[in-house]
Parts: C-alpha cells; structure tokens; sequence
C-alpha cells in the first residue's frame, strides 16, 4: 500500500475513533474537529465509510457508527470468546462463582460471555449489556490497561453516582487507577449495585486491552474470598492474554 493509501486508513480510522466515543454520533463539522481535518476529508471520508455501512447518517443531520462495524465487531468478540473460554471455565471451576469476559465498547464495558456460577445467590448480567467504566471491575481494569490521554477522553470529570460507594470524580478515579495498574487487579466494592462485590483484571493484546475478566460475588461472602478471588482473576487475566496474542 502506498504513502496516500496509509494515511486514508489512518484518517478512516481516526473518523472510526471519534464517532465511537459519540454514541449520539456528530455533525461533519463535530467531527472535523475531533479529528482535526478539513470538513471537506471528513465529508470523503465519511461518503467512503457510508458506502460500507461503517458509518451512517442519523437525525439531525449528524453521523454516528453503522452496522457494518456491529458485525464486523461480533465476528471479532466471538473469535475472542472461543479462544479465551477454557480459561474462563477453568477459572469458573476452580472459583464455583459466575466469570464474565467483557470488552471496551466505546464508554462502556460490554459483556460477551458470562459463565455462571451454580450458586442460588449469585451474580448475573445478561451477555450484550453496557456498564460504567468507572463503577465496575471490568471497566475499571480497561481503563488502567490505557494510556491516561485515553482515560481523560472515555471519562467525564464528573461521574455519574450509583451507589454510596460510586467513584464520582475523574482524579479520585486516576488514583484508583493507579492502584490498579501496581496490583494487576481492580475491584468494584459495591460501586456499581449495593449487594455485589466484583475483581477484574485486564487481557491484554499487542496493542492494548482486548477484553477484562471478571468475577462478580454477592457481598455476604466476597469478604472471605476476595484474595483468593484477586489472585486467580491475576493469573487468568495472564493466561488470557497469552492466548490472545498468540495470533
């Protein structure tokens, strides 16, 4: 591919970017600053994009992401569930509590698999779901996983309370975070729902996170687990990501 080809993915790709963290999507002119391009690339780049269905116009004149990325992203989530699931039910095994697999989706941890434990009391969410970064274990871990120029753009300074518990500010949110990448592991202490405790840990690729596993424990008994639980969501997050970059 020549120099002009290069950089035309590039410009396509950055367009990609913006419009992902616009779930609303944005005006030609939005998105030309977003991406600093003149408003006349956007609008080729845009035209080209459409033509694929990656991109489509919405009301109000504004673009925002198309169905052709959705099925291009399930084709994608579902080649990572297949080859990270012995993982995932080795850990269910070994820990007899619900595991989950989810991946960044713009400002949003979406959930792609969820294997649950056999408990009574236990903790589900359904598969296809989209929760706060920055009240769970799964998004939590994903945003560690990023550069901070990266965290600063997915999350406001203002964050949206939950719980009593809720992390409710972006500085209070880096600190933990900070905590985080020390530890290799993050914790959601009821943040999220009052009666869930949660650990997660990122799974890394060859160019950043491709997923966090988690495992989400009713309160009542995360106390007496929650070391052991760290430990092996570490381990397994490891493993998973070995997988993930093996090709």
């Amino acid at each position: 591919m020549q120099d002009g080809g290069i950089q035309a993915v590039a410009r396509a790709a950055s367009v990609l970017r913006a419009l992902g963290s616009a779930p609303e999507g944005l005006s030609l002119g939005e998105l030309a600053g977003a991406v600093a391009l003149p408003k006349s690339t956007v609008h080729r780049l845009v035209g080209a994009l459409a033509a694929e269905e990656l991109v489509t116009p919405s009301r109000r004149g504004k673009v925002r992401l198309g169905p052709g990325l959705a099925r291009l992203g399930a084709a994608s989530g579902e080649a990572l569930r297949e080859r990270l699931r012995p993982v995932l039910l080795d850990l269910r095994r070994e820990l007899d509590e619900t595991v989950d697999l989810a991946v960044l989706d713009g400002a949003s941890a979406r959930f792609v698999e969820q294997l649950p434990a056999p408990h009574r009391l236990r903790a589900v969410s359904s598969v296809g779901a989209a929760f706060p970064l920055h009240c769970t274990a799964n998004g939590k871990a994903l945003l560690a996983a990023l550069p901070e120029t990266e965290v600063r753009r997915l999350v406001p300074a203002r964050l949206a309370r939950q719980t009593p518990a809720t992390i409710v500010t972006r500085g209070a949110l880096l600190e933990e975070l900070a905590r985080v990448r020390a530890d290799g592991v993050a914790f959601d202490r009821e943040e999220h729902t009052e009666g869930i405790c949660a650990v997660g840990a990122a799974v890394g690729g060859p160019e950043g996170p491709v997923a966090a596993i988690s495992v989400p424990v009713p309160t009542p008994r995360f106390r007496a687990v929650e070391a052991r639980l760290a430990e092996r969501v570490r381990a397994a997050a490891a493993e998973a990501s070995a997988l993930a970059g093996s090709g």
